[in-house]
């Protein structure tokens, strides 16, 4: 993703999901959102750690994000965790569909924000889970770093 800061506004992040999972491919992916949905995304207020993308027919959801109902709005309330769906170009779509149907393959939102034009958009992930071990090894590699890297600033 070639964005600076200036560009994009986030809203949440999924950190989990790079620790869980290997990610090896990013898709942004725009997201169909009711009037009060974006409200409530405008105060940064949404949470995509427990969510995943699933196909149903031929078309891809988002599953599980929660984003709050917006206290001002008064007859058009939004379920918080309801399934919504994701805005992809067909090729696109049976691409996707073609991998989660792969084992062990999964589609995990990495984070949710607004882009240059105030659009709301969805970075997807093509994840594959993580064995324990693996973890393991992540986090001794990373300790491994860190040691070095204070032995070369102490010495």
């Amino acid at each position: 993703m070639n964005n600076s800061e200036d560009d994009i506004k986030i809203i949440a992040q999924n950190k989990k999901a790079y620790h869980e999972y290997v990610i090896e491919d990013k898709i942004e992916t725009g997201i169909i959102l009711a009037g009060s949905e974006v409200k409530s995304l405008r105060f940064s207020k949404a949470s995509i750690n427990e969510s995943y993308a699933h196909s149903i027919g031929n078309e891809i959801f988002i599953l599980g994000a929660n984003i709050p109902e917006y206290n001002k709005a008064k007859s058009f309330k939004h379920s918080p965790t309801r399934q919504r769906k994701l805005l992809l170009h067909k090729k696109e779509i049976k691409k996707l569909i073609g991998l989660i149907k792969r084992k062990g393959y999964t589609l995990i939102p990495l984070s949710l924000y607004f882009n240059k034009k105030n659009i709301a958009k969805v970075l997807l992930g093509i994840a594959k889970g993580k064995k324990k071990h693996d973890k393991r090894q992540v986090i001794k590699e990373r300790d491994l770093e860190r040691d070095k890297a204070r032995e070369l600033k102490n010495s």
